[in-house]
Parts: structure tokens; sequence; C-alpha cells
């Protein structure tokens, strides 16, 4: 009977014994669960962390800085364009995970990343890798959208893409010329970061890049540029779509506004003219006189006229362009526009 016992006994501690060893590893995963770094090239994050925190400004100016007109481009192939596209109207329907596989064909990666801020003032954000910020971010999340090529010796020149995850997402920001049209990545940025539900669409090459203007974004719909832009279009999406001008290609005016080939975005232009005359730009209106810089040539406007959605060509001299201050006066005046596109509001 004493052995009995003592068999009965030596059983419930190993028992015990074992279930505390459980209880343990599953604490101990848990933690390395939690701890573990979250957004990885698919665009998960890991369950209960916080995405990484970047300043999008600085992190948009790193890329950018690479950008050389004789720098190189290929041109996509019309399967690799549509892939990219399908795959950014996936992550808009909310189905990131269906978007990989697609990405992932094509060389592209997704992450998953949070809004950190910029240095007040200077629009120089810190250092990404620390993942902290030193201004006030939005804090709000978004999906990065980028070509893996970008960081190695033989980069495609292709596009970026970025998608707020914090809001049902309603207009675009688009960018053709990044250093071409010095401080447009800049300007597109903080638009994108001013309002929430934008998608910014920045090209991933100099438009003199490759050859015979195959990277000119804004005039090319062999682009992953113009592919994401047009499927933008096709779901209804207004946009905004920025450029630069020399001083002296219209002087005198500080920005020329248009609505490109369309007319459905004339109460949002007319609007945006307002904004930024009430912040002392001198502003041409295209829809009321000659102005040169139209605009009227532009891919994207074409066919976001053909879908009667409405489409800004805003072109910005370089004297405001070079200056932060007043480089925040014209985000401020847009996002008067994108705030209203955001609460789904076309006028």
């Amino acid at each position: 009977m004493a052995k009995v016992r003592a068999k009965a006994i030596t059983a419930a501690a190993v028992t015990v014994a074992f279930g505390l060893l459980m209880a343990a590893l599953s604490t101990y995963t848990v933690a390395r669960t939690v701890a573990r770094p979250s957004g990885d090239d698919n665009g998960r994050a890991s369950e209960g962390a916080r995405a990484p925190e970047v300043p999008l400004e600085r992190r948009i100016t790193d890329f950018t800085a690479g950008l050389d007109p004789d720098g190189d481009y290929r041109e996509p192939r019309r399967a690799e364009r549509r892939a990219v596209a399908d795959a950014v109207g996936l992550i808009l329907d909310g189905h990131p995970a269906r978007a990989r596989p697609l990405l992932a064909a094509v060389g592209f990666r997704l992450r998953t990343l949070t809004e950190a801020g910029t240095e007040t003032g200077t629009g120089r954000g810190t250092d990404a890798d620390s993942g902290t910020g030193t201004g006030t971010g939005t804090g709000r999340r978004y999906a990065e959208l980028s070509d893996r090529t970008g960081d190695g010796p033989d980069p495609r020149g292709w596009a970026r893409v970025y998608v707020d995850l914090s809001a049902p997402v309603r207009w675009s920001v688009q960018v053709p010329h990044p250093v071409s049209d010095a401080d447009t990545e800049r300007l597109g940025a903080r638009v994108f970061l001013g309002s929430p539900g934008g998608v910014l669409v920045l090209a991933g090459a100099h438009r003199r890049a490759g050859e015979d203007d195959a990277a000119d974004a804004a005039h090319r719909t062999d682009s992953v540029f113009d592919a994401v832009c047009d499927e933008l279009a096709r779901r209804g999406l207004p946009g905004v779509q920025l450029h630069g001008f020399a001083d002296d290609s219209a002087p005198g005016r500080d920005v020329v506004a248009s609505t490109g080939k369309g007319r459905a975005g004339r109460p949002a232009a007319r609007h945006l003219a307002a904004a930024l005359t009430a912040r002392h730009f001198s502003v041409c209106r295209a829809w009321v006189r000659d102005c040169r810089l139209e605009g009227r040539d532009n891919v994207q406007g074409r066919r976001a006229a053909t879908e009667r959605v409405p489409f800004l060509h805003i072109e910005f001299a370089r004297s405001v362009r070079a200056s932060d201050r007043q480089i925040g006066q014209a985000v401020a005046a847009i996002g008067t526009v994108t705030a209203r596109w955001a609460k789904d509001d076309p006028g």
C-alpha cells in the first residue's frame, strides 16, 4: 500500500512539474511574440506590437536622394504593372494577405509602418532606424509598397506607394517627377500626412532616367506609377498631382492651378485657389485664363477626365518649394481640399 501511495505522489509531482514547465514556456512564447519587431517585408504586424515608427518625410527623401537623371530605368511589362495596381486595390479593400503574393512575384515588398513625425520646421526627421521622432507625428499606420531592386545595384526605377491604414481611403496625392521637380517629394509627403485616408503615389526614378523619356511618369501609360493611379481613378478617388516650375517660366506667379483635361475637379480647384490666395500666393487659374503648364496632356489627368473623377494639376514655383515656410503654407492650403475629400466631399 505504501508503494502505491509513493507512486501516486511521484506521478502527481511529475504532473505538477510538467504543468509548471508548460506554463513557463507559454509565458516565454507570448513575451517573445509581443516583443518581436513588427512590420516585416510581408506587411504583417505581430499581434500586440506596434508597427515600427519612422518619420515618413525623411524616409521618402532618403529614397529620392538616390534618384539620378543618369540612373537606370527598366520599363515594366504589362503584367508587372497590373500586379502592383491589383495589389494596391486589394490593400484598399482590406486584403493585404492576398496582395502579398502578387507583390512578391514582381519583386515588391509590403511593410506596415507608423508615422513618427519630423523635426518641426526643418522637414528633416530623426534616424529612421532609431524608431523615434523629435516632432509631433500623426501616429497613423500606413502600408508601404516598395521595389526590392531599389536596395540593390540594378534598380528598375519603379514606383513607391503609401496607403493610410487609419481611415477609409478617399483620395490620393501623386508625385510623378521627384527630384526633377525639386522638393515635390517633400511636398507630397506632407500633403499625404495632412489629412487621413490618403494614398501617396511616388515615381521611382528621375524623370530623365532611361531612354526616350521612358521614366516621365506624368506622360507615359506604361509605368507602375500610371497603373496605380489608373486603379485609383477607376475607384473614383479624387487626386492632386504636384509639379514644379522655374520661376521664370511663369513670371509673377507662385502657383499654376489646373484640372488638366477634365472639369470634374473645378469646385475643388476653385476652393484650393482661394485657399492659396488667402495665404498670399499668386495663382494662375487655368479655368479662367490661359496659363502655361496647365497639364492638359497629363495622362493621369486624361484618365481621371474619362472617369469623371476630380483631378488637380498643381505647379509650384521653385521659390515656393525652396522655402520650408512656404511649403508649409502650400500644404495647409491643399489640406483644405484633402480634408473635404477625406469626408467623402468631392467639392
